[in-house]
């Protein structure tokens, strides 16, 4: 068999084929960096030439990574550099190829719709908008939506999740909420919210230039 077309490593110790979810995460990280800014610039400039360049390698690597070889996917290349002097961190391949068949559908609908077609709707806003989302929880908070899908869709446990999720059914002590912290995060909440009310109106001023500010003293 070819070894260099497989979906994942063999680590010993682990009896499935694994990934790196650290370089996992910085991919992420890049490509939500990249969507968020493609998307910014279709919202304020009307200009779609970023995000139609994203979709074309966004849908090449991930291509690659399912159909190939994760270990030959650029953006998880970089991905490898970035994080190369952080102990992996290993996450099961079975689920995350199920993840990526999400992010593969959802790139081919923006491909075709957005540059073979030419076209933009709300079709290729909700798929763009659904990217970003699996990206931005993938790359801030280590969560893999695909991942948890992969649980409902197959009516069976993953094996060796980010975090040990799949394996923890206790909570240590230091991942606990006490009632302190949540009346916290309300009392933070209501503060947000009166000072928007409050300092909506100074806030909406454009700051002036620091300098003909003191001139003017």
């Amino acid at each position: 068999m070819n070894r260099a077309i497989q979906f994942g490593e063999n680590v010993e110790g682990y009896t499935i084929p694994v990934l790196n979810e650290r370089e996992i995460r910085a991919s992420a990280g890049i490509y939500f960096l990249v969507l968020f800014c493609s998307i910014m610039l279709v919202h304020f400039e009307g200009n779609f030439l970023i995000l139609k360049y994203f979709v074309t390698i966004f849908l090449t690597d991930f291509i690659i990574r399912i159909f190939v070889n994760p270990k030959f996917s650029p953006s998880l290349i970089l991905g490898r550099l970035i994080v190369r002097r952080q102990v992996p961190e290993y996450v099961g391949a079975p689920q995350k190829k199920f993840a990526w068949k999400i992010g593969l559908g959802l790139a081919t609908i923006m491909f075709f719709l957005l540059i073979v077609v030419n076209s933009h709707s709300v079709i290729t806003a909700v798929s763009c908008l659904g990217c970003l989302l699996f990206l931005f929880v993938e790359s801030a908070f280590g969560i893999c939506l695909g991942c948890i899908f992969y649980g409902w869709y197959y009516k069976e446990k993953a094996e060796y999740c980010p975090g040990e999720i799949c394996d923890v059914t206790k909570k240590q002590d230091i991942q606990k909420t006490s009632t302190a912290q949540v009346v916290i995060i309300l009392g933070f909440t209501v503060y947000l919210v009166l000072a928007i009310f409050i300092l909506n109106d100074i806030f909406s001023e454009n700051p002036g230039n620091l300098w003909d500010i003191l001139s003017l003293e």
